[in-house]
């Protein structure tokens, strides 16, 4: 497996460590401490008082956010830290060079390459359990429905109380017990908060699809398998708190007339029209008067038929990218159609390179000062860099998933498997299947395929170096 990976990653150019001088700046720049734009007129303030807590998958220690709420007499106010990266890292510098040639943190089954050196992705930059940290920190008002009321974003010294995983976060919630008194008054209240936000988004039009994706994961014995992910809920509630954020930030930057987009173009009417003859197709009820958005969110994978929906439905989704603007020449069509409002990326600026510059952006409208140079300047080259990073994200991990079915696979050569047909093309002779165990997702050549249709299949063949398996009909 071991091999097999690293394979890919030098086939995808996937860089396997840091130079020294990279590693020698982010040295000095932790060693030196958090420094502030020369642009900011005050100190971070103190808010060590709030009672932040991470939630993080399991084992993570690159920690980009920690959250906190409390009730008010008007609704809720959430509190969002972010890693204070642009303190660590000097435009122009070695380490900013590097991010900007790397573009996303990657990540294969055996190992993370990090955006930026672990001394700081996953030291004195991450929001680590315990520890102080300057961060940049968002203050949210919420209405008692959970509308936005107002936002601003500021320098802050901060402390996490504690890091949690999904699980362990979810049971927490769910038996309303913490791991101490600390977190006890934020963490009831992101169910709340995630519920409230879920319900704007169908209000506002978001689509949200219930895709069952593939992951990789590693045995306790070191062996690989793959899985389709089951998240619980409040992956969907701490998404939502990132959400929040993303929307406030783009209405900031629109305001302030500059700023980068996260962007999605609704889909086209032939797009919806293809979808609702295949919802037919699949006697699937989708009314004249329900919309794209509404259909798909009230789907679930608990029918093949279902199930090949959801995966023609990911068609309306295509086309999302970055698009930077200046001196108020707002972008024609600024909004993410899936989330239904405009939207910005500053939630992750430790893995995704844009969210360090547009956070300064934003920090610097919020104190109603220019943002500084260093940061506008690279506004124009974002777009162009993170289309590069995110489509090398996409094939490494496709081409890793690929690899692991085909290892996975490859002593059960003549086995038979249930799948789905999730997929055709136009002459019905191949398409895409989706077994049911394991979590393989593969093409299948066959004549007269159904969407949507119960097949039984056998496979015939692995190829782990080509990361190719060969199904047929059984």
């Amino acid at each position: 497996m071991s091999a097999g990976f690293r394979d890919i990653r030098r086939q995808l150019g996937v860089p396997e460590k840091f130079s020294d001088d990279v590693l020698q700046e982010a040295h000095e720049s932790v060693t030196a401490g958090p420094v502030l734009p020369d642009s900011a007129p005050d100190d971070p303030i103190d808010r060590r008082d709030l009672e932040f807590v991470a939630i993080d998958p399991q084992g993570s220690t690159d920690l980009d956010q920690a959250y906190a709420a409390e009730r008010t007499g008007r609704g809720y106010t959430v509190y969002y830290a972010i890693a204070d990266v642009a303190s660590l890292v000097r435009a122009g510098g070695a380490v900013d060079q590097e991010a900007r040639s790397r573009g996303v943190t990657l990540y294969s089954p055996d190992l993370r390459t990090s955006l930026h050196p672990e001394s700081i992705s996953e030291g004195a930059g991450s929001l680590l359990e315990g520890r102080d940290r300057q961060a940049l920190l968002w203050t949210i008002e919420l209405g008692t429905d959970g509308e936005q009321r107002s936002a601003r974003l500021e320098r802050a010294i901060v402390r996490n109380r504690a890091q949690l995983s999904y699980h362990a976060a979810q049971q927490m919630i769910d038996s309303r017990s913490g791991a101490g008194a600390d977190i006890n008054s934020s963490l009831p209240l992101l169910r709340e908060i995630g519920v409230l936000r879920q319900q704007q988004e169908a209000e506002r039009g978001g689509v949200s699809l219930a895709l069952a994706s593939q992951e990789v994961v590693r045995r306790a014995d070191g062996t690989y398998d793959i899985e389709y992910d089951e998240s619980v809920p409040v992956e969907n509630w701490n998404a939502q708190i990132s959400l929040l954020t993303g929307i406030a930030a783009s209405r900031i930057m629109i305001e302030g007339g500059i700023g980068l987009l996260r962007t999605l173009p609704p889909p086209d009417q032939h797009t919806i029209s293809q979808l609702r003859r295949t919802a037919q197709a699949l006697g699937i009820r989708w009314n004249r008067d329900t919309s794209y958005a509404d259909h798909v969110r009230q789907l679930r994978p608990d029918s093949p038929q279902r199930a090949a929906m959801l995966s023609q439905s990911a068609r309306g989704l295509r086309g999302a990218g970055y698009v930077s603007f200046h001196n108020h020449q707002i972008p024609e069509h600024p909004e993410h159609s899936a989330i239904a409002s405009t939207y910005a990326h500053v939630t992750a600026p430790l893995r995704r390179l844009c969210d360090r510059f547009a956070n300064e952006v934003v920090v610097a409208l919020c104190a109603d000062r220019p943002p500084p140079g260093w940061a506008t300047e690279a506004l124009e080259e974002l777009p162009s860099l993170m289309g590069s990073a995110r489509s090398k994200d996409r094939n490494l991990e496709r081409a890793m998933v690929d690899y692991v079915e085909a290892v996975v696979l490859s002593n059960r050569v003549g086995e038979s498997f249930e799948a789905v047909v999730t997929n055709v093309d136009s002459n019905r002779d191949r398409g895409r299947i989706q077994l049911r165990d394991p979590a393989v997702v593969a093409n299948l050549a066959a004549a007269g395929l159904e969407l949507g249709q119960q097949v039984r299949v056998r496979l015939a063949g692995t190829n782990p170096t080509e990361r190719h398996i060969d199904f047929e009909l059984a």
